[in-house]
Parts: C-alpha cells; structure tokens; sequence
C-alpha cells in the first residue's frame, strides 16, 4: 500500500498509463531558444538534463534550480487562502441555515436545496472556468473568479426573499467552479517533484482553517442581536456574517494580480521566453542573487502536438475561435484512451468521496442543533439520531415550518468548532507523510476510517457520542481530500490539467447535491439509510484509487 521513490527511467513511446518521462507524455527535448531541428535533438544526451549544470534544462530541472524559498511559501500562502476563501463560502450555508430559517421560511426540504444550490453553480462554473484556464491561462481565471464570487456573497447576503438568494448562491457557486479547480493546477506547476505532494497536502490544510474560521466567525457574530430591521428590509447578524465572509475573495483577487503565470502551462503554451523570465525572478526571489545569475539559459519544451494542418487554421481564424476550439478539444482527448481511463476514475472517486464529505459535514451544525432541542425538551435522556430527527420532524409538523427560533445554544457553535478542528492534526500528519507514504495509502485509509465512522452514527445515543463521532470524521476525511487533490491534480498532462480537475470537481459537486438532497430527505424518512449510503460509497470510491498509477514524487506530465 506504502509508495516508494521511483525509478526514473525513459521510454521512447508515450505510455500514459504507467511511466512518466521527463519531460512529460510524448514530449522530446526540444530547444526552442536555439530552433534545433529534430535530428540535432536525438545529440542532447539525458544526463545534461538529469544530472547537468548545462544551461539547458526542462521544467523540472529549471524549478529545481530557482531553489525552494521565499516565492514558494509566499505562493502557498496566497494559494492556501484561496484555497480557505473558497470553503468558507461553501461551509458557511451550514451555520446560516438553523438562523436564517425564519427570515425565509424554510423547512428541511429547502434548506437541502440552500445547502445544495451552490454546488449547482459549482458544476456550471467549473467546466468553463477550466477550459478556459487550460486555453487563456491560469492567473486570469482565478482573479475573475475571485471577483465575483466576493460581488455574489455580498449580493446574497442583502438578498430578501428565499428566491433571490438561492439565485445569488447559485453564482456564488458558478464562481467558486472556477477557483476550485485552477487554483490546484496552478499550485501544482510551481512545486518541484520532491516537494510537490508535501505542498499540495499543506494547501489542502487551508481548508481547515477555513472551516475553524468560519466556525469561530459564526459563533462571534450569529447569535448576535446586531443589524438594521425595518418593515420592508432585514439585515441581521447572519447576514452580517455572510458579508464578512467576502472580505477574503476581495483579498486573495488583489493578491494574486501580484503572482506570475504558471510557468509549466506557459511552456505547454511554447511561451519558452516568458516562462524563462519567471524562473529568473522565482530564482531572484528565493536566493538574492541577480535574476540574470539563473543557471538555465535554454528550455527544453514538450512537441507540439499540434500538426502544421492545425497551425494554419488557428492562424487563419480568431482568438476566440481558437479558444473554443482549444476548449473542444481538451475536452475531446479527456475521453480518448489512455487518458480516458483516469477521467472515469477520477470522476467516479470524486463523486462518491463527496457524497460522504459534503453530504454529512454540512449536515453536522444541524444535527447538533437538533440534539440541543431535544436535551432542552428532554433533559438527561438518551436518544439515537434518528429518535431526535423523529422529534425535530414532529415538531416541524406542528409549527408548519421548522420550529422556528433565530436563538441558537453557543454549545451547537462550540461542538462544530471541535469538529472542524479535529482535523488539524490529520493534516498535519498528511503534509509529513504525502510524499512518504504516498497519496494512494491516504486516500484508502481515508476513505476507509471515514466509511465506518459514518455508518457508525446510526449508533448514536447523546450530544457527546454524536461529537465524538463527528469529529473523528472530520479528521479521517481530510486526509482523504488532502490525497485526493494531490492524485487528481497531477494524473492529468499538463495542457489538459484544469480540465481534468474542472470535470473531476463537476463529478464533486454533483456528489454533493446529492449528498445534501437525499441526506435531508432520507434523515426525516428514513432515517438509517443515509449512514449506510454513505458508508458503503465512501469505502467503494476509494479503492478505485489502487487503479491509478503512482504520481507519488514523479515529474509532471
């Protein structure tokens, strides 16, 4: 299960299935600075590649040699709060929904479509943002993205009527499909192969903190008697809370105006002179030393695989011509053999990984305050989920909606703070030992220790079996995602890269809709059958991992 450090080795056939080559799928050491023919490329021995101070260099090599320093963390730091924006906006519905029941009558039908609607607009977003990023770049993308996901939370959050809002969440969503996806490529083509799965898996450690933050945000702000009420206009806390949560998204859009392009999609793009002056200043920035000081004077780029047929018609056509046969096409190649294995994968991963880790961590905030009514209701008692769920149902009914009451037990926030917390130390051990153990021994282990834990909250009986089995949850899963986001984001070759992942998240969102609907429907209904569903399509979905090759410290392809 434990993957080691490979061997690296070169084939002269493109094998996408198994080995990864140097400079990639297909590619051939190509110097574009020098225009050398094709019969002066077979003369470049590899060692001056693997091994070589020479001033030629592919893209692993050239990473390597701008050292690892102040540009890399000040990146992941800026990545990692995209990254942390990013769950805010999503984890946020949970904590809204129990206050903001009132002010737009909902029950638990509509709140499983508020909790839903995003990843609606996250399936919308995702496929397009990352076409578009695999054609126009990344950097571009991910600043219009941030843009107006911030513009659509404030938009939400001055929102009056159930209507508007679900409207406004579903942009919010159809803009967060585009940072999700991209911001993982991008991240992924700065980082050399040693220190690749480390990063990815630190970056993934940002959502947890973005969970906490958005848990300590609420409990401070939503129980709050704040906010302007008048005949024809509310603006409480809750929806003070949704504003505060924009503040990140106007800040990492600014903040990443300030970052390059990645340079590996430059160079899949035959941009060799721009990628080369962002490797000097990378090399300035880590090291001190004067930009033109950088070892590499020549890149070595991956063949075109475009035929001189296709040249001539792009050259003939318009840029957005070209791009939306750019996105076509990327599109196509993802569903021919051989990548089209790891998209099937890779889909069905997804979807069924986050049927259980959105189906169930949205859920959490609302189950702990169902468990909080019934304690108040019934002081000293025991009851299983479902008895509480039978309750809270019985007293829905009752009341015509939801029992409905904007005050909420400090305890409800304190016990989702525990559960989002309880992660830390998963990703911490994720960060370790990703690039150690590999990405496939996380995910299995994930996705196995997650299962149970699910399937054991059918055994339920108080608050405090119900806390201990949320948090051990939360904790199992992040590794999972952690290796997830490392696996899927570097199976795909790097000019189909975002979208891969952009296909691989519409598979995530649909998995969390479904996980939300048939949760709040299943809950009140039929209350053991979400446990167990998500149980056994967590378990499945992770084996399929054993399927993928190892990426573990391999260059990118």
């Amino acid at each position: 299960m434990v993957e080691g450090e490979p061997v690296s080795k070169h084939k002269a056939d493109c094998d996408v299935n198994d080995e990864r080559i140097l400079n990639g799928c297909g590619s051939k050491d190509l110097e574009l600075a020098n225009f050398a023919t094709l019969k002066d490329l077979g003369k470049i021995p590899a060692s001056d590649v693997e091994k070589g101070s020479s001033d030629k260099a592919d893209f692993e090599r050239a990473i390597e040699l701008t050292e690892y320093g102040k540009f890399h963390y000040l990146l992941l730091a800026v990545c990692g709060f995209v990254s942390t924006s990013e769950e805010m906006d999503v984890i946020s519905m949970s904590f809204i929904l129990p206050s903001a029941q009132c002010d737009l009558n909902l029950n638990t039908h509509t709140k499983g479509w508020l909790n839903s609607i995003i990843f609606i607009g996250m399936m919308a977003g995702a496929y397009t943002w990352g076409s578009v990023a695999d054609t126009l770049g990344r950097k571009k993308v991910l600043i219009a993205s941030s843009f107006m996901n911030a513009i659509c939370i404030v938009a939400s959050s001055f929102s009056q009527s159930y209507e508007l809002f679900m409207l406004f969440r579903f942009l919010n969503g159809a803009a967060l499909g585009g940072s999700g996806p991209v911001i993982w490529s991008y991240f992924a083509e700065f980082q050399p192969k040693a220190k690749r799965g480390s990063m990815l898996s630190f970056m993934a450690a940002f959502w947890t903190l973005g969970n906490l933050f958005v848990a300590g945000l609420a409990w401070i702000i939503i129980p709050q008697k704040i906010g302007i009420q008048t005949a024809s206009f509310v603006y409480n806390s809750w929806r003070i809370f949704l504003l505060i949560c924009a503040i990140p998204s106007f800040i990492v859009a600014a903040l990443l105006c300030f970052l390059p392009e990645s340079p590996k999609f430059l160079l899949s793009r035959g941009k060799s002179e721009k990628a080369h002056n962002i490797f000097k200043y990378i090399y300035h920035i880590n090291t001190g030393n004067d930009p033109e000081d950088y070892p590499v004077k020549h890149l070595i780029l991956e063949e075109s695989h475009k035929t001189s047929e296709q040249e001539t018609k792009e050259a003939g056509r318009s840029k957005y011509r070209n791009m939306l046969s750019d996105i076509i096409d990327n599109s196509r190649q993802l569903f021919v053999s051989p990548v089209l294995r790891f998209t099937i994968i890779s889909i069905t991963i997804n979807f069924t990984f986050h049927i259980g880790y959105y189906g169930l961590m949205m859920w959490f905030p609302e189950l702990f305050n169902r468990f909080d009514k019934y304690s108040i209701a019934y002081p000293n008692q025991t009851a299983s989920v479902c008895a509480v769920t039978e309750y809270v149902v019985k007293l829905s009914a009752e009341n015509g909606i939801d029992h409905c009451s904007e005050e909420i037990e400090s305890a409800v926030f304190m016990e989702s703070l525990i559960t989002v917390a309880a992660a830390l130390p998963s990703n911490i051990f994720a960060v370790l030992g990703m690039d150690r153990l590999g990405r496939k021994f996380f995910l299995v282990f994930s996705t196995i220790s997650s299962g149970l834990c699910a399937a054991s909250m059918y055994f339920v009986y108080n608050k405090t079996h119900n806390l201990i089995v949320s948090a051990v949850f939360s904790s199992v899963i992040s590794c999972g995602n952690a290796a997830l986001d490392c696996l899927i984001t570097e199976i795909f070759p790097t000019n189909l890269r975002a979208t891969g992942v952009a296909v691989s998240m519409v598979a995530a969102r649909l998995g969390g809709i479904i996980g939300n609907i048939v949760i709040a429907t299943l809950l009140d209904k039929y209350c053991p059958a979400p446990t167990f569903i998500v149980a056994a399509l967590l378990i499945g979905g992770g084996l399929l991992c054993l399927f993928l090759p190892n990426t573990t410290r391999e260059p990118l392809s």
